[in-house]
This record gives C-alpha cells, structure tokens and sequence, in this order.
C-alpha cells in the first residue's frame, strides 16, 4: 500500500511539474490566423525569425516509418528567434544561459484547439527572456 502511494503522489508531482514547463494559451482563430500573429508579434518587437520548424507536419509525415498512426497534432510549428541586447544581457550575468537560445514559441492545433505557448524559463536573469515571450505571446493573442 506504501509502494501505491508513493507511486500515485509522484505521479502526481511528475504531471503537476510537466504542466509547469511551458505558459500555454488558447488561441481564438485558427492556426494558420495563429501563426501569422506570432509572426507579425515576433518581427514586431524588431527580432528577426531565425527557423520556424514545423514539427506537426515531420511528425505527421513520419508516424509511418516508426509504427504509428496517431496524429498527435494537427499543426505544430515552432517559431524560434534571438534578441541580441538581451541575449548578451543575460549570457553576461551567466554564460551558460547560451543553453536556452534561441528562444522559442509554439503554435499548435489538436482536437480542433489552436494553442500559441512557450517554455517557462528558470529563474534569475532568465525571467527577462520569459517576460519578453510572455509580451510576444500576448501581442499574438489580440492582447
């Protein structure tokens, strides 16, 4: 019974952390709508796209080739950028913040839900960078 306990209560912790990863919110349009606002939010704060990876689609395209035939999403496609002054701003106060660039920010269509997201950042100097995609993000939402 201890063993079940355990196992449910860190079962627990382990979802309640995964939801904690990424800021995540519904988008009211559809996802080609989505990913043109994340865009035209991104080039409008002067930072320059450096790849969008559409991940639905290599997804999509490849469930195949390893034995599945679920579609995870209907759209998926990662936006991901730099900003040079507070890419130099928070790599001065901690030169390993490089592992979190470039920075990214997602749109996703699954069960007919159009989400735009991005990762949560740890805290520190990186908050800086969280508070930026927060900004974008809300600029994509119509907010």
């Amino acid at each position: 019974m201890k063993r079940f306990l355990l196992a449910a209560c860190l079962g627990f912790v382990s979802s309640f952390a995964t939801a904690q990863e990424a800021s995540v919110y519904p988008f009211d349009g559809t996802f080609e709508d989505a990913t043109f606002s994340v865009e035209t939010a991104i080039v409008g704060k002067g930072l320059v796209i450096d790849y969008v990876s559409h991940t639905g689609d290599m997804l999509n395209r490849t469930g195949a080739d390893v034995g599945s035939d679920v579609e995870i999403f209907a759209g998926a496609d990662i936006f991901l950028f730099c900003s040079a002054t507070l890419s130099r701003e928070v790599m001065e106060a901690d030169h390993m913040n490089i592992a979190h660039c470039p920075y990214g920010i997602f749109v996703t269509e699954r069960n007919g839900e159009v989400m735009i997201g991005h990762r949560n950042y740890p805290e520190g100097e990186m908050q800086k960078v969280q508070a930026l995609l927060d900004e974008i993000v809300q600029d994509a939402l119509g907010g």
